[in-house]
This record gives structure tokens, C-alpha cells and sequence, in this order.
């Protein structure tokens, strides 16, 4: 059927204008280019204009970062990983290090930030003669130029606000979802405690058991917690849970 109705098909007609056209820019732009400068930029040596908000590779503000491990859980290449590192006083911290041969430039590390450590970058020359070479350290990460435009702070309107008509007010997951302690499951172990990486959860005494020892739960400081779920993540008995505000 495909056959006879192309045998059936009359023939199109010759437009000249759509040949002629095309011509007549390229002739244009030939003897344009022969008197005046090139079209195109003389890369490497001249080099096109990239806005603040261009996403490049990930850079870190190592003094804002406290080590809480969202970029790497949020990153879908998993380039990213913590490592010890010592801070400007000495001690070992632990800090992102991004393995640029392998991420996506898509700045999720940047949006689920909540203490706007990881940022963007406008940084894209990133040929390296060796795969290890890549890999960018915590204090590699650095961007020299870093401005607030790079930071990608990610909001949302919360659901209740839509439905009250409030649609002025976007807020950060950080500020309003917040782990929630069941008492019946916590056994203290403190384990909540170590690894908080703003010191927001304290160990509490409310009492003593049968044999005399003090019976302790955690204690958590909204207005210092970022909802990492560093607390969540490592309970053995599932005692703390995030509650998601709507």
C-alpha cells in the first residue's frame, strides 16, 4: 500500500527558494567574516562569559561544612564520599571529596546542603591526564570566586500554605521536618549523640531502672538540628524517626 501510494503521488514542484536562500547566507556570512573578525572565539585564548549560576563542578566552603553526609546520600552518580581531613585547628574532620570524572554536574550536592557548604561552580575546564587526578579533595573543592548566586538553596511550599492560599512562604525541609524520638523503643545508647554533627541531641536522665541505673533518652534541639538523619540512619532500634510537616 506504501508503494502505490508513492507511485500515486504527484511529483512536487521545484522551489528555487529553498535552495537559493541557504546560498545566499553562506555567502554573506563568507565575505562577511573576510573583512571583519571571526564568528566563532579563538578558545582557549578567548573564552565565552558563564553566569554565577552555571553548574559546573561541585566547590565546598570548608569552614561552613559539618561533615552530616546528605551530599552523598542525595548524589545519584555516588561520586561523592567523606574522608578524614584536618581542619584549620588541627583536628580530623570529615569532609566530601567528589569524584569529578564521574559526576553529573546536576548540583543536587548543592540544593539538599542545608549549611550552603557545597556550591556550584562556573569551573568546566576540567581535563586532567590521569582518572586519579579527578578526584577533588575536600580542600580542592575550593572555589576562590564563590558568590551567593552558586549556593542552590532548595524550598518548597508546604501543602497546608496551598491550601490556606499562602504561596509567599517556601521553606527548606531543614526548618521543618525534625526526627522524633519513641520513647518505648529507645534503649540509650547514646549512639543518636555521637554522630549529630551540630551537637543538636543530648543524652537526658528521666529515671533509674530496677537495678539502680540511670535510664537516659535523647534530647534533641530543634532550632541547631539540620534534619540530616545521621540520628535516624544509625539506631539500632528504630527508636527516632523524621516527621515530615505538611
Amino acid at each position: 500500500m506504501a508503494m502505490k501510494y508513492l507511485k500515486d503521488e504527484k511529483p512536487r514542484k521545484f522551489r528555487g527558494t529553498g535552495v537559493i536562500k541557504p546560498l545566499w547566507t553562506v555567502l554573506k556570512h563568507m565575505f562577511k567574516t573576510t573583512i571583519h573578525r571571526p564568528v566563532t572565539i579563538l578558545y582557549p585564548y578567548e573564552k565565552e562569559w558563564v553566569p554565577d549560576n552555571y553548574r559546573g563542578r561541585p566547590g565546598l566552603r570548608f569552614d561552613r561544612c559539618v561533615g552530616c553526609g546528605i551530599c552523598v546520600r542525595m548524589c545519584p552518580t555516588t561520586c561523592i564520599k567523606l574522608v578524614d581531613v584536618e581542619d584549620d585547628d588541627g583536628n580530623t574532620v570529615k569532609r566530601p571529596q567528589v569524584n569529578v570524572g564521574r559526576c553529573m554536574m546536576c548540583g543536587y550536592c548543592a540544593e539538599y546542603c542545608p549549611m550552603d557548604a557545597m556550591t556550584t561552580t562556573p569551573d568546566y575546564e576540567l581535563a586532567e591526564f590521569t582518572r586519579e587526578d579527578l578526584v577533588y579533595g575536600p580542600r580542592r573543592l575550593h572555589f576562590e570566586m564563590t558568590t551567593e548566586m552558586m549556593e542552590v538553596p532548595m524550598e518548597e511550599h508546604l501543602p497546608s500554605n496551598v491550601a490556606k492560599g499562602i504561596m509567599d512562604k517556601p521553606v527548606a525541609f531543614y526548618n521543618t521536618d525534625k526526627p522524633v524520638l519513641s520513647k518505648e523503643d529507645c534503649i540509650g545508647c547514646s549512639k543518636c549523640e555521637k554522630v549529630c554533627p551540630t551537637n543538636a541531641i543530648k543524652m537526658v536522665v528521666i529515671g533509674q531502672n530496677e537495678r539502680g541505673r540511670d535510664i537516659k533518652i535523647p534530647e534533641i534541639d530543634n532550632s541547631k538540628c539540620i534534619c540530616c538523619e545521621n540520628c535516624v540512619l544509625n539506631c539500632p532500634k528504630d527508636a527516632l524517626h523524621i516527621e515530615e510537616v505538611l
